[in-house]
């Protein structure tokens, strides 16, 4: 089991940015790859942004050159860079773990932290 705790998610005006973070703990040893997802209200979950243990980046269309996703494999961290922030960024980030053995992949969320930009 591979358990996710978020932090750093608030309200920030227009422009602004936050930094959220997110720690891995458990059978980490196991990790392939960590990102962030975030669901608006009335939308799907959909992926911001995610990083491979191996350091290949992931980003969605809507957040390239905002976004900056930060892996750090020695503390089984995983940190998401937010600028220029917009009003459609407000949803619920959360923290997601790929795990993979034998070539088997489970997926493991954090709880969610909301991140609310206003106009």
């Amino acid at each position: 089991q591979v358990q996710l705790v978020e932090s750093g998610g608030g309200l920030v005006q227009a422009g602004g940015s936050l930094r959220l973070s997110c720690a891995a703990s458990g059978s980490i040893f196991s990790i392939y790859s960590m990102g962030w997802y975030r669901q608006a209200p009335g939308k799907q979950r959909e992926l911001v942004a995610s990083v491979s243990r191996g350091g290949s980046k992931n980003y969605a269309d809507s957040v390239k050159g905002r976004f900056t996703i930060f892996g750090d494999n020695s503390k089984n961290t995983v940190d998401l860079q937010m600028s220029s922030l917009k009003p459609e960024d407000t949803a619920v980030y959360y923290c997601k773990a790929v795990r993979q053995i034998v070539g088997l992949m489970s997926d493991y969320w954090g709880q969610g932290t909301q991140v609310t930009v206003s106009s």
